[in-house]
């Protein structure tokens, strides 16, 4: 902090507080936005938000009398889960938000809030809430909020800061904004190329179900499986990583040796196996590589190719934006979508000779391997460009900007 720079707390600048309890009852579907802490998030990301909750007009006006309102110059901030995303509320705003999820800092004193607000983004925010806890903080409490140290140089300077870092981050903003869309046409170019593959394999193959290019096609075990201090990993959906199509074993449970070893062999992977999630976010494909000892759950399919089908060409296939479209379309159920084993074992594929199979691969090999070198360029200059917004912050308010 910069010598001369007063250290004040925010409960000095604003009375925090939170709204108003707000029954589930009361929500609607038109009338005044009505903002839990995902509308603040998208909020402070974009300015804006297409919310799907609402109060009446009625009971608005009824809370603004009563209690008030969020007004122009007051901060909400996120308190549950993802917290510390705050929004300046502008003059133009007209919203009320749930109570706890966000707090409400209703602005007491002479002070900028938007130069509260990048504070509020900066690493020594985040410092003081960690402080002392040993980990990462899920929970911002009224009474952390009121105890945080600010500090508050006079007003002119606050405006000053401000007016830097605005201009400095709409830069960086339209550099992400851009980094961003190249690493989406990346991926969007390789599905491109996979579809068009397939496509053609289509023409020239004969088409058969997926059942008939695997000796089997299974799932996990349905029951809970007894865990153990040590054994076998079992892996849950949650373990496949969508990004990759990997699995993580860095957080699964172990069952014990006898309960694997009582497993039907089509239920233990091996390498060639292809993985396959079928419930939830349904459509993941991964290759097993090696012969590691592990099992999973229901919620993921096992298929095994037959000798004449490779397995990478399997993989790819799975991938194809054809052979999500028949897992979209025919998966069941409301609140988690999901594919069953029949229509795993019934999907409509091109059988095609075991060389043609190896050259789509080979192709699709380097498709994937160029995809992947732009894809880590992009998400290398997203971490360079957060690392340098986080730089701006800290200097902003050490008094070096």
């Amino acid at each position: 902090m910069k010598k001369g720079w007063p250290k004040k707390k925010l409960s000095d600048l604003y009375q925090i507080g939170s709204s108003k309890r707000v029954l589930k009852s009361q929500w609607k579907t038109e009338g005044v936005p009505f903002y839990r802490g995902r509308e603040v998030t998208r909020l402070a990301a974009d300015g804006f938000v297409d919310n799907e909750l609402f109060i009446s007009e009625k009971h608005f006006a009824e809370l603004s009398k009563k209690y008030g309102v969020p007004q122009a110059g007051d901060i909400v901030i996120t308190a549950i889960g993802t917290i510390g995303n705050s929004h300046v509320v502008r003059s133009s705003d007209k919203f009320y938000f749930k109570d706890a999820s966000v707090l409400w800092m209703k602005r007491a004193a002479e002070v900028s809030s938007e130069f509260v607000n990048l504070w509020l983004k900066s690493p020594s925010f985040f410092d003081q809430l960690d402080r002392g806890n040993g980990a990462t903080v899920d929970t911002l409490t009224i009474q952390k909020l009121q105890s945080v140290d600010i500090p508050v140089p006079p007003l002119p300077e606050q405006q000053r800061i401000v007016a830097i870092l605005d201009e400095a981050f709409a830069g960086l903003a339209t550099a992400k904004a851009n980094a961003e869309k190249n690493l989406q046409n990346a991926r969007a170019l390789f599905e491109s190329h996979l579809q068009s593959v397939f496509a053609d394999q289509w023409q020239t193959g004969e088409p058969v179900t997926l059942a008939d290019l695997a000796t089997d096609i299974t799932d996990g075990d349905h029951l809970p499986p007894p865990k153990s201090p040590t054994g076998v990993p079992f892996i849950t959906i949650g373990n496949i990583v969508k990004e990759t199509r990997e699995i993580d074993f860095r957080d699964t449970f172990m069952v014990p040796r006898a309960y694997f070893d009582a497993l039907k062999p089509y239920k233990k992977p091996r390498q060639g196996d292809l993985l396959y999630t079928v419930t939830g976010s349904f459509g993941i494909p991964v290759m097993v590589r090696d012969d590691s000892e592990f099992c999973f759950q229901r919620h993921i399919g096992l298929i095994r190719p037959k000798p004449e089908t490779s397995s990478a060409w399997l993989y790819y296939l799975l991938l194809s934006p054809q052979l999500f479209k028949q897992a979209n379309d025919g998966a069941t159920g409301t609140a988690q979508k999901t594919v069953s084993l029949k229509l795993l074992r019934s999907f409509v594929v091109p059988k095609v000779a075991l060389r043609k199979q190896q050259q789509a691969v080979e192709k699709l090999d380097a498709l994937m391997e160029e995809t992947q070198r732009l894809a880590h360029i992009y998400e290398r200059k997203l971490t360079a460009l957060e690392a340098l917004k986080q730089s701006l912050l800290h200097q902003a308010f050490s008094g070096n900007l």
